[in-house]
């Protein structure tokens, strides 16, 4: 996040130490970004983010322990804690496939750059200022390779290189006919025919060949020991809940939950009034503090929107203590954002008020979308209730639970009762109580 005097903070990662102080040093003749910290690892780089807070990190592909591509995923990983800090990746790699490859999960707040080439035409801190307000950068290299014309050296036909980028994606024999409108036989045929294709141009020395299987083994190990494709798209625990019992697109199950539904009060008036540059560095900080008030009190993240925030307790692991947890995730993420508020009020910026509704009862937890887009969702009474409890909570500060909430805590609360009201959906008045 910005410090006090409006710079952009910046945490950098590179094992090399020249390397590593000569972009400190590029980074330092800025005077609107400052770095806040330095790592030579993946620990390092994890541990120091989460300490510092930046804005940005600046990291190297591969460092220590194995030398594989530990920057990226301690960027992944900061990122997942602290969502929307932006990423800037230098490589030494000039492959554009590498490139889009690492950007696979979308490039809103990534930048990918060539160490070669950070210090010409201030590449580098264009790219740190874009990425810290959710823009992306390319290499202009890179951007050159993706224009040109596709090399025919490959030997594999257009047929045969969609298959391969079908079998680097992991998609099942299954899908694959379906796309190709194949027999399940048929793509299984094919897929050996490649295999042995490739298998021979690699013997004879073809460096296309070598270049495919290479990338094609990187992006199975990565799928296999990274779980890439479903973390990417879901929220924290479900990938590993998805792999552990084999669930399938659209299987549902029935879980006891506690929801919470949260936004910003009058945020369109200061939407209005604010900078969007300064605006959106605010949402920044304002979903990394209600992410960690969230996930420190075990709760799932489903999705922001906006202003709006929307998380669970008790899935997709069930949880006895759904209701207390996201009691204290509620009066946690009030405490983080007052915090916050009182820094920008040093740098003039307008506050942020939240209203929080909490709904306790059944839902239904599912897999919805396809093979390609992927989505965890809860659907239930009890979402609606919580999104109609929240509008309750205001002028801003305050959280509303429903009745089935109080009356699932095992620790009590100091809660008013509310004037029973009747909401959209339901007939009956609806009995909820506010928390002091």
């Amino acid at each position: 996040m910005p410090d006090g005097d409006g710079r952009i903070t910046v945490f950098l990662a590179d094992d090399n130490l020249i390397v590593r102080e000569g972009v400190r040093a590029l980074l330092a003749l800025e005077s609107d970004i400052e770095v806040v910290g330095t790592a030579a690892d993946y620990d390092g780089l994890v541990a120091g983010a989460e300490a510092a807070a930046p804005q940005v990190v600046v990291t190297d592909i591969r460092m220590p322990p194995s030398f594989k591509r530990e920057g990226i995923d301690a960027a992944k990983e900061v990122r997942k804690r602290h969502p929307g800090t932006g990423i800037v990746i230098l490589s030494q790699y000039d492959d554009p496939e590498y490139a889009i490859s690492l950007l696979s999960e979308g490039a809103a707040g990534y930048a990918y750059l060539l160490k070669d080439h950070v210090a010409e035409e201030d590449r580098l801190a264009r790219a740190v200022r874009e990425v810290a307000s959710g823009g992306s950068m390319l290499d202009p290299t890179i951007v050159s390779a993706l224009a040109r014309p596709v090399a025919v050296d490959s030997g594999l036909t257009a047929d045969e290189e969609q298959l391969l980028t079908y079998i680097a994606q992991g998609k099942p024999m299954k899908a694959i006919a379906a796309a190709q409108k194949m027999t399940p036989a048929a793509v299984d045929i094919a897929v050996q025919d490649l295999f042995l294709k490739l298998a021979q141009d690699a013997s004879a020395g073809n460096t296309a060949g070598l270049r495919r299987l290479r990338m094609l083994h990187e992006a199975i190990v990565d799928r296999e020991e990274q779980g890439e494709s479903l973390s990417r798209l879901l929220p924290g625990g479900v990938a590993e809940k998805l792999r552990a019992e084999g669930r399938r697109i659209g299987e549902t199950e029935t879980l006891l939950v506690t929801v919470l539904m949260a936004d910003i009060r009058g945020y369109s008036a200061i939407a209005e009034r604010s900078d969007p540059s300064d605006l959106a560095r605010q949402l920044c900080t304002h979903r990394a503090e209600m992410n960690h008030a969230i996930i420190d009190n075990g709760g799932t993240v489903m999705q922001f929107v906006g202003d709006a925030v929307m998380a669970v307790f008790g899935a997709p692991m069930p949880q006895a203590s759904h209701a207390d947890s996201a009691v204290a995730a509620a009066i946690a993420m009030h405490e983080l954002q007052e915090v916050v508020n009182q820094r920008w009020a040093e740098d003039g910026l307008s506050p942020f008020k939240l209203g929080i509704g909490l709904s306790t009862g059944e839902v239904a937890a599912a897999m919805l979308g396809s093979e390609e887009r992927l989505e965890y969702t809860v659907v239930g009474d009890v979402v609606n209730l919580s999104q109609r409890l929240q509008d309750w909570a205001r002028p801003g500060g305050q959280t509303v639970l429903s009745d089935a909430t109080l009356k699932a805590l095992a620790n009590p609360v100091n809660a008013s009762p509310l004037e029973p009201k009747t909401v959209k959906g339901r007939e009956a008045p609806v009995v909820a109580y506010m928390l002091a």
